[in-house]
């Protein structure tokens, strides 16, 4: 069932993701959380802020295509998505091989399996401001992130028929 005024909220202090009036627990960043605007590529801190998703990846090869509102474009091997604060391509999808340093998107631990895209620092990207920050698939371990929002499975499959390009996400201390 399509809400069109769901809002996802993500706590810090708790360590949940919010929506559909049911908390769910979540791994946010190793070091906690900071306001966008203070976060620095490579802090592993959530970015605290209000978003927009803007559109999905999945590994077509181990989960079918999210059923969802949200555009999903399906990841191959040669994705992958700029961290490099020098490139000017930074924090946006790039083809692989690339020369510069990037964060693969096929991944074998299966975090990367669906993956949500989130407005942060990306219009334009500013150098050193924090790339690659998405809500993805929690590991099996449950360990935290390098900044992301990672949620389980069930929890994925719950929120994805309730969104679509620009479902409103804020992440709060």
């Amino acid at each position: 069932m399509q809400i069109d005024n769901i809002k996802i909220c993500v706590k810090i202090s708790d360590s949940t993701i919010n929506f559909n009036k049911v908390s769910y627990p979540c791994q946010l960043g190793i070091e906690g959380g900071v306001h966008y605007t203070k976060g620095a590529e490579g802090d592993k801190k959530t970015p605290i802020g209000n978003y927009k998703i803007r559109f999905g990846f999945y590994r077509k090869d181990r989960v079918p295509r999210p059923h969802s509102a949200l555009n999903f474009i399906p990841i191959n091997k040669s994705d992958g998505w700029s961290d490099d604060a020098m490139d000017v391509s930074y924090n946006r999808y790039i083809r692989l091989p690339y020369n510069k340093s990037h964060e693969r998107l096929w991944r074998e631990d299966r975090a990367y399996d669906i993956i949500l895209v989130i407005n942060h620092n990306d219009s334009p990207p500013i150098a050193g401001l924090g790339s690659a920050i998405f809500i993805h698939l929690s590991q099996i371990n449950k360990r935290k992130t390098q900044g992301c929002v990672a949620i389980e499975p069930l929890v994925m499959s719950k929120l994805l028929p309730l969104i679509k390009n620009g479902t409103k996400l804020s992440i709060t201390p």
